[in-house]
């Protein structure tokens, strides 16, 4: 199998479904999706974001764009989303578990063998890992990157075959696809660093990452000999798809 072991990484964007709510129906295909590639052999470890998505839909909170009110909503979130999580995984016998991390465990080595030993058992035992991070005690993925970064170290850390990053977008475009008709995707790039410094900054409306973040997260798999692809996660079975040919998307060559 090319690509037995594959990080996953949903962002807010995908989860909302380009709304204001989490999408009961798009982690219903997630699930859908994972069950099959279980059953087929591969083991998926998800990196998901939609806490603070999460939170804004059973509370509301003054200066809701303060980094510590963000951090409040992402802790309410937090158990709003697992709980989403659990509710529909476990109708496709999907176990579930939550791992919180920050870029600084991936720092110290002994925060390292601690996730790798976890994350290995979980798997053995046939627990879908659910990462998020920590943001009680690290802000980075709030101000910017929605848990792209996060998704790469895990991925490196994890020695996974393969990382995608799903997005709302088919991937990596010669120019704005928004303001572009003509703009054409780029199926394949190995040259991170040109695009890196061309691309712009913009976000999703409900996530805090961007095209640059996944670039960026692309390149620190690629130092580590880890392919990743940048895919339209909007579409059903957007990751079986990519997986079978029968899609377009960005690959990242290593």
């Amino acid at each position: 199998m090319k690509y037995k072991r594959i990080v996953l990484k949903i962002g807010t964007s995908t989860l909302t479904q380009g709304s204001s709510r989490i999408s009961r129906g798009k982690i219903e295909d997630i699930a859908n999706q994972i069950q099959q590639l279980t059953e087929a052999g591969h083991q998926i470890i998800l990196v998901s974001s939609g806490a603070i998505a999460a939170a804004r839909q059973v509370v509301k909170m003054r200066n809701s764009g303060s980094i510590k009110v963000k951090q409040a909503l992402a802790s309410i979130g937090q158990v709003q989303l697992m709980k989403i999580y659990q509710e529909v995984f476990s109708d496709y016998d999907i176990p579930v578990s939550q791992c919180l991390l920050t870029y600084y465990d991936f720092k110290n080595q002994d925060s390292k063998e601690n996730i790798i030993n976890t994350i290995e058992a979980l798997l053995q035992f046939n627990f879908l890992p659910i990462i998020n991070e920590n943001d009680t005690v690290a802000t980075d993925e709030i101000m910017f990157g929605d848990n792209d970064k996060l998704a790469a170290l895990t991925a490196v850390l994890c020695k996974a075959d393969l990382l995608v990053l799903a997005t709302d977008t088919d991937g990596l475009y010669n120019s704005d696809p928004k303001s572009n008709p003509d703009a054409r995707l780029i199926e394949e790039v190995s040259d991170l660093q040109v695009h890196i410094d061309q691309v712009g900054e913009g976000k999703s409306d409900q996530g805090s990452g961007g095209m640059k973040s996944k670039l960026v997260a692309a390149q620190i798999a690629q130092e580590a000999s880890v392919p990743t692809w940048i895919l339209n996660g909007s579409q059903p079975d957007f990751l079986i798809k990519a997986l079978g040919q029968e899609s377009k998307f960005t690959k990242v060559t290593v």
